[in-house]
């Protein structure tokens, strides 16, 4: 997975407030807003508590809690730069808890894993309920979404939605398909779900250019889709859940392999970071864990890492701040624009929970 997103806020200098919100309205709720607002002052407490100023308290709480136009469970992940937003982002899914930090670098492992597993898809939804004859009345209504799972389930992707004729279906459909094949090229899909009336969407799968009707999987029961969600969301969910995305694989084979052949990898922490310091790292491979207690030091600039503080010392190097190893990381990856890929433990274990996979190799890498 490509970080780029998080470039803009690594461009700033820290300090940083980073917050993690559960923002949901669910319909069991009596009043969300309230509840919102009183985790929100937990988390005040917890950021002015580290020595947060009074600008950045501002920042965030005049942005969190504004989503009200999104439905369904999800969260806010907020971060602000010297008293000013820097970055909002809408999670997919609640954070596992409300958090809030406010310290050199920002807290953005959490977010990067809601990205995960970053999967280009296409939806498609054939309504129709007639008779299955093209000399039947009526019309075969299509909703059609290009997006990336998970964010789609609060950034909607883009939307295609006709009504055709059920007479003109059999012709319509070659030219749905190829309008479908051209917005699924720019995202580059990997697996297209489509559901609905299986007559009606039997005449579209089969009038798909070939390249995107090999990629095709029906689903049943779709339901209705929920406006400000993702089409198709319950049934992508059970289809993409703890399944990685192609290139992601591909990347992951990689390592596999040049690990298999004692070539241009490592794993460990120290190893990684040791890559990380050279800028040699293509990407790195994490088992996600939270509670990790690993920390480094880390100087101004995104390659300045260390396992001791005396070692950035060394490089004379006088500005430096302990932090959690996975914030760290992150800001390493983005700074030399290597990439992320979020592996399942049961996936594949790794060494400290990380590995990673070298633009060339280097036995001195090696733990």
């Amino acid at each position: 997975m490509k970080l780029s997103f998080l470039e803009p806020l690594y461009k700033q200098s820290g300090p940083f407030a980073s917050v993690y919100l559960d923002t949901s309205r669910d319909a069991g709720i009596e009043d969300p807003d309230a509840a919102i607002q009183l985790r929100w002052r937990h988390l005040r407490d917890a950021l002015m508590a580290e020595g947060a100023d009074r600008n950045s308290i501002t920042a965030v709480a005049g942005t969190l809690g504004r989503d009200t136009d999104i439905p369904g469970t999800h969260g806010q992940a907020v971060f602000t730069a010297h008293g000013r937003l820097a970055l909002l982002d809408e999670l997919p899914a609640p954070p596992a808890r409300d958090t809030a930090h406010f310290g050199t670098l920002p807290d953005t492992m959490p977010l990067i894993v809601q990205h995960a597993p970053a999967i280009p898809y296409l939806a498609v939804h054939v309504h129709y309920g007639g008779r299955h004859s093209t000399d039947a009345t009526g019309t075969v209504r299509i909703e059609a979404e290009v997006g990336t799972w998970p964010l789609t389930r609060v950034t909607p992707g883009h939307r295609l939605d006709e009504e055709i004729p059920v007479g003109d279906w059999t012709r319509a459909a070659g030219e749905v398909g190829r309008e479908l094949e051209g917005h699924a090229r720019r995202i580059d899909v990997e697996t297209v779900v489509v559901a609905g009336d299986v007559w009606a969407r039997g005449i579209l799968i089969h009038r798909l250019p070939a390249a995107l009707r090999g990629q095709v999987t029906t689903v049943e029961g779709a339901g209705e889709s929920e406006p400000g969600r993702a089409l198709l969301e319950q049934r992508l969910e059970s289809l993409l859940t703890g399944r990685m995305a192609a290139h992601d694989r591909a990347l992951l084979d990689a390592f596999l392999a040049e690990r298999a052949r004692d070539g241009a990898f490592a794993e460990g922490l120290a190893p990684a970071v040791s890559a990380l310091q050279g800028g040699r790292v293509k990407a790195l491979f994490l088992n996600d864990h939270p509670e990790s207690p690993f920390r480094l030091w880390v100087g101004p600039e995104p390659g300045q890492l260390a396992l001791a503080e005396q070692e950035l010392r060394t490089y004379g190097i006088r500005e430096a701040s302990e932090e959690r190893a996975d914030t760290a990381l992150a800001r390493a990856l983005v700074g030399t624009r290597a990439e992320l890929v979020v592996v399942p433990e049961q996936e594949q274990w790794l060494s400290e929970g990380v590995g990673v996979l070298l633009r060339y190799a280097d036995p001195t890498s090696r733990a």
